[in-house]
């Protein structure tokens, strides 16, 4: 399947350079990426009142229960109506919070109409006790449109915590099983085939099932929908990390292409401030897919109660918990001497005759290419570091 990136050819970037329009390029080039990080990704989150739903969407936005813009978890409020709750940093992420099915305003057979099923790529049903009938109607009615549903049973944790002070043996792993395969037990006998049961507790996703949902998901939704759950999922294992890493990864010789484009145009001076512009861009992602933003690493620490300046402290990278300028991009640039030689070198080579311009154009290629390997894993590594440090892992 073609590229984001394909969709917006790199000559248009060409045109508006020898039209001696570099804002124009650069804006061009804004284009790819917010085109690349905008496709739309809607959650429906369902379950009965008191289920676990709000805590649920706001664990996987990586918000406390506190935080400003929180799905309310007051016991005593019900959802009564369709709300969006968009992800901090990828408003194009949405987290569905539905109303329970089966109340007089939302009746088992006319749900789905009611809350406008076809916007949604997946469900999520959530139970914190067992799935009860009105779950199985919801299940039916959603395999009947062709969508995709997920069975999440929450608040593992307190399940654990009683079954430990009530059990003389207790064995984690064993009660975990038998917890799934009651939920699996009692689902296939009311008609669900093969149902899919993701055991969760919201204040640690990164124990228990969680992770594996995550997975599912990835896998089972379409290719171009992919990168928008993974860059949106919390950064709860190293895996995941490295997931956004390769992710991450596999976009560099696409922005590479774009820079070599620029190159090609022989205005002197002008690859390396378009270059910088499409560099504060992309790296800004890599902070906000990590998770390496001051307002993500805020609430971060909210939510693990590990103080802010700790989480700073492991921190080495100049260009994590700050704002990605083009004058700190290209300080940063400077601190590698390797790709600020191809920088310089790609400027001369501009203006030697006949061969200059494919020669810039590969040194471009080369320059973007190495400047965002070295960025990219300073960050991931950032991120890992940030990660066992909330954790309190050596």
């Amino acid at each position: 399947m073609a590229h984001p990136l394909h969709f917006v050819s790199t000559e248009a970037i060409k045109e508006a350079l020898q039209n001696n329009d570099p804002s124009l390029a650069v804006a061009k080039i804004q284009e790819l990426l917010e085109r690349e990080n905008n496709i739309p990704l809607n959650i429906g989150i369902t379950g009965e009142s008191g289920s676990g739903k709000s805590t649920f969407v706001n664990a996987f936005r990586g918000i406390d229960n506190m935080d400003e813009g929180a799905a309310p978890t007051d016991c005593d409020e019900t959802t009564m109506e369709v709300t969006p709750y968009p992800h901090p940093n990828y408003p194009n992420v949405l987290l569905w919070d539905l109303p329970g099915i089966g109340t007089p305003d939302f009746p088992a057979d006319k749900y789905l109409e009611r809350v406008e099923f076809k916007r949604f790529d997946f469900f999520i049903i959530i139970s914190d006790t067992r799935f009860r009938e009105n779950d199985v109607k919801l299940a039916h009615e959603i395999k009947k449109m062709e969508k995709k549903f997920y069975f999440v049973r929450s608040k593992i944790d307190i399940d654990l915590q009683n079954q430990e002070r009530s059990q003389r043996e207790f064995n984690k792993e064993r009660t975990l099983s038998k917890l799934r395969g009651n939920c699996i037990q009692g689902l296939q006998k009311a008609g669900v085939v093969s149902p899919q049961v993701f055991l969760v507790s919201s204040f640690d996703l990164q124990l228990y099932d969680f992770a594996l949902l995550g997975e599912t998901l990835e896998r089972e939704l379409p290719e171009h929908k992919k990168n928008a759950l993974l860059l949106a999922m919390p950064n709860i294992s190293p895996e995941v990390i490295n997931k956004k890493k390769k992710a991450f990864y596999d976009q560099i010789q696409y922005w590479a292409t774009a820079s070599g484009a620029v190159a090609a145009v022989p205005v002197p001076g002008l690859s390396i401030t378009v270059d910088v512009g499409l560099l504060v861009g992309v790296v800004t992602q890599y902070v906000l897919g990590f998770g390496l933003d001051i307002p993500s690493l805020k609430r971060l620490s909210d939510r693990t109660n590990v103080p802010f300046d700790d989480l700073i402290a492991v921190i080495i990278s100049q260009l994590a918990a700050t704002e990605i300028t083009s004058d700190l991009l290209l300080k940063v640039i400077g601190q590698q001497s390797g790709s600020a030689l191809l920088m310089a070198a790609e400027e001369v080579s501009r203006f030697i005759p006949i061969l200059g311009i494919p020669v810039a154009m590969t040194l471009s290629f080369k320059s973007t290419y190495n400047i965002l390997k070295i960025i990219l894993n300073m960050l991931a590594e950032d991120a890992q570091s940030v990660f066992k440090r909330a954790l309190g892992l050596n």
